[in-house]
């Protein structure tokens, strides 16, 4: 399906609004095409009285040249009146159309797995959403409106120009073929160049935001200078990209208005020749100059509007890309919404790696009872925190099968399976807005009551209650207002609030203090309680005492059991929990 068709798709809804908007466009027209005629009948028919005037009322001179004076305010108010409501109309429903567009895309943005969004910069998706999106509009508004109203004013305005003299017509139309010529030349440099415009600006964008969200570290090591200079070098791009853009629309204006001014040249020319010769009257001329410069505004307009084009598909082709994406952890056709307990988790010959080339994990078989906690211990890079992410379908695996309850996890879907699901991170992730919308982020409809209860369990009550604004309070951009010991207890409340039946451990206290980490530790084990706990950390001496330890080498289970039992084996485990800092020492 072509750019423009898809573009169009976005703009149905809204049809009966954009008839009604093409309906006052012809009568603008028609309105535009009557402002020359009384100043031909002032010049002919009262100055000249050339022109028999008899289709007038009844007046003196003084009052006709009123009378077509008056006419001409009326037919620009009237004329201005359509076109005011006809640009409201086009404009709203491009801004509609828009809309529709973004939502989408974020939509779809949002539903993509977490590997289509490691592979790519945020800020770059975040450009597609809030800028490359306006192409669409652009299509509707500068595209199809434009078209429409260009071409049936070049229509009706040839008409008229040939019935008044064909022979002027064709002379000003000669510079057409021409025009065409630079349309398609520069076209082509502008698509080019629009692109190029896209790219960088999407590049600045990522250069603000990251140096903007890591500005701690910016700061911790002196890199202020470094990173103005990465920036510098990025925003300079990014001039020379609209700059090269900029000089080919001058280049090409500048072309385009002097083929104008030779076919206007070329009109006069021979038009003063036919008033010389008697063959047609100044009054004429002049309406025949009006209609020309009606005629060429349209062709300049359609001239600006096919580069326009050019440039918008570029954007609208970076947002299709997205959409075009496919959802390579998608539901199953035939999937179920999972509304019961869980009974058994079964991971059977995993294998999955973020790069097809290099397995993380390979041929893990596992299964996890109701109620049991099980962790997940092992060197960096073993594979921990990938097989967790298996569970909630941030991923799926690239070979083997996971169960719930003895089903494949795909029969159900990922909605129903995520709402079973509760996470606490080793970097609790808070939006910027209060406490109370952010442990209540699982569950919207919570009452006030229950959030506070929530934080009481998760020991964030005392706290919360000595900020200013209680729960209230905003928290800043990623929790930057809390310390971290604070927002891991603001996740921990959420977890608790969500009460869901399968809980997700990733590292949880490993950004701590010992102090700290031993309070939030005696909350996690109260969050643990009556669930089925899976938990990744490297701090063994946390978990020594859980239902089961698994042990990852290299992507495989190495060893697995009791805490006591793997001591006694003397193996991975022992080494590791023998090491300082995996015993916590």
């Amino acid at each position: 399906m072509s750019i423009y068709r898809r573009t169009f798709a976005y703009f149905r809804p809204f049809i009966s609004q954009t008839l009604v908007a093409l309906a006052l466009t012809v009568v603008g027209i028609a309105l535009s095409l009557a402002k020359p005629w009384p100043l031909g009948a002032l010049i002919d028919g009262v100055i000249l009285e050339k022109v028999s005037l008899d289709w007038l009322p009844n007046l003196d001179k003084m009052g006709i040249i009123l009378l077509l004076c008056g006419t001409m305010i009326a037919v620009h108010l009237l004329s201005g009146l359509v076109g005011l409501a006809t640009n409201y109309i086009f404009v709203k429903v491009g801004l509609d159309g828009l809309l529709r567009l973004r939502t989408e895309l974020y939509a779809y943005l949002q539903a993509l797995p977490l590997k289509y969004h490691d592979a790519r910069r945020s800020s770059d998706s975040s450009f597609r959403v809030a800028y490359d999106s306006q192409a669409i509009q652009t299509i509707y508004n500068k595209g199809f409106t434009n078209i429409f109203s260009s071409g049936l004013m070049l229509i009706g305005t040839f008409v008229i120009m040939v019935r008044i003299d064909w022979k002027l017509t064709l002379i000003s139309l000669g510079i057409l073929p021409f025009i065409a010529l630079a349309i398609r030349y520069y076209g082509a440099q502008v698509r080019e160049q629009s692109t190029i415009i896209q790219e960088s600006d999407s590049d600045v964008l990522a250069v603000v935001q990251e140096g903007l969200s890591s500005i701690k570290m910016v700061h911790a090591f002196g890199r202020e200078d470094w990173e103005v200079g990465q920036f510098r070098t990025r925003a300079a791009r990014s001039l020379e990209a609209h700059m090269r853009f900029t000089k080919t629309n001058m280049v090409s204006a500048l072309i385009v208005g002097t083929l104008m001014a030779a076919g206007t040249a070329g009109m006069y020319w021979i038009g003063f020749r036919h008033v010389v010769e008697g063959t047609l009257g100044l009054g004429e001329l002049t309406v025949f100059a009006a209609y020309l410069v009606m005629l060429y505004k349209p062709i300049e307009d359609l001239t600006y509007t096919f580069w326009a084009l050019e440039g918008a598909t570029a954007g609208a082709r970076r947002c299709f890309e997205i959409l075009d994406r496919p959802d390579e952890v998608s539901d199953a056709p035939h999937a179920e919404v999972w509304t019961g307990k869980i009974e058994r988790l079964d991971f059977e010959k995993i294998e999955f790696g973020y790069d097809p080339a290099r397995l993380i994990l390979k041929g893990i078989d596992i299964t996890i009872r109701a109620g049991e906690t099980v962790a997940f211990v092992g060197g960096t890079g073993a594979g921990k925190s990938t097989l967790l992410s298996l569970v909630p379908r941030f991923y799926d695996p690239d070979a083997g099968i996971m169960r719930l309850n003895g089903r494949n996890i795909r029969d159900f879907t990922k909605k129903s399976i995520r709402s079973q699901i509760s996470i606490v991170l080793q970097d609790t992730l808070l939006f910027s807005t209060t406490i109370r919308e952010n442990i209540a982020y699982g569950r919207s409809d919570a009452s006030d009551e229950e959030i506070i209860q929530a934080a009481r369990r998760a020991q964030a009550h005392d706290f919360i209650s000595q900020l200013p604004e209680g729960y209230g309070s905003q928290v800043g951009e990623r929790g930057g207002h809390l310390s971290v010991g604070q927002r891991q207890r603001i996740g921990i409340a959420r977890a608790f609030l969500k009460d869901s039946p399968l809980l997700l451990l990733d590292e949880p206290t490993s950004a701590l203090d010992p102090g700290t980490e031993h309070a939030i530790m005696e909350t996690i084990y109260e969050l643990m309680q009556g669930r089925t706990t899976l938990i990744v950390t490297h701090r063994l001496s946390t978990i020594h005492g859980v239902d089961r330890i698994v042990v990852l080498k290299n992507g495989l289970i190495a060893e697995q059991g009791t805490g006591p039992e793997l001591l006694a084996l003397n193996g991975v485990y022992a080494d590791l929990y023998r090491s300082a800092d995996y015993a916590g020492k």
